[in-house]
């Protein structure tokens, strides 16, 4: 049996709210010293290049073009932080990881500032760690979450393009998934399933993330 979160209609109502507001982007980070000062709690969205990352925050906060999309992977290739007035929590997209074709010295300068983020960050309060329905769980993946197991930050995987595949493979994925996390320290147990073209999960996932709040 997968495990998934249960929301009452005032937690969802919340969650719609807090993603009403106007959202803007704030600021990219490519270095430590650039972060934007501490101030409210902060969510992080993590994933593969093209997991449909930027998309689902647009979709989030029905902003179209708050977050750039691309049909080449990697274009993300900083900390891209988004804020809204008065909002409790703030947003950060992180850089896409597996996006073989980054040079090397690229790809570990990355990894470098994700782990010092993770690490340093006293605002971050949980990594959703995307991953495509389509593939499930891949290296790369398994790969991120042994860098948050070991900076100690909760995460929550949250499966995109849920509307790409079949309802009862949807499901086996959400399954094997499930098993996997089941061992892992800083996991949390339920998973969510979007599709940000089709709007499937959004209202679960904004009363998580105003959950957090």
């Amino acid at each position: 049996m997968t495990t998934e979160p249960k929301y009452t209609e005032e937690q969802l109502e919340a969650g719609r709210l807090m993603f009403a507001r106007s959202w803007e982007f704030v600021t990219s980070v490519a270095e430590m010293r650039q972060l934007p000062p501490l101030g409210p709690l902060e969510i992080a969205f993590a994933g593969r290049s093209n997991v449909g990352k930027s998309s689902l925050i647009n979709a989030l906060t029905g902003k179209k073009a708050l977050a750039r999309t691309s049909n080449t992977p990697g274009r993300t290739q900083m900390l891209n932080f988004f804020i809204a007035m008065d909002s409790p929590i703030g947003i950060v997209d992180m850089p896409g990881y597996g996006y073989a074709e980054a040079p090397k010295g690229m790809v570990d300068a990355w990894t470098t500032l994700i782990f010092k983020y993770l690490r340093g960050r006293s605002t971050l309060r949980r990594v959703f760690c995307l991953i495509d329905s389509r593939h499930g769980l891949k290296k790369n993946d398994i790969e991120a979450m042994d860098i948050l197991d070991k900076a100690a930050v909760p995460y929550q995987v949250v499966l995109t393009k849920a509307d790409k595949i079949k309802p009862g493979q949807l499901e086996k994925v959400k399954e094997d998934t499930v098993r996997l996390l089941a061992k892992r320290p800083a996991a949390h147990p339920e998973i969510l399933a979007t599709s940000s073209e089709k709007g499937w999960g959004l209202d679960e996932l904004r009363a998580e993330i105003h959950s957090l709040g």
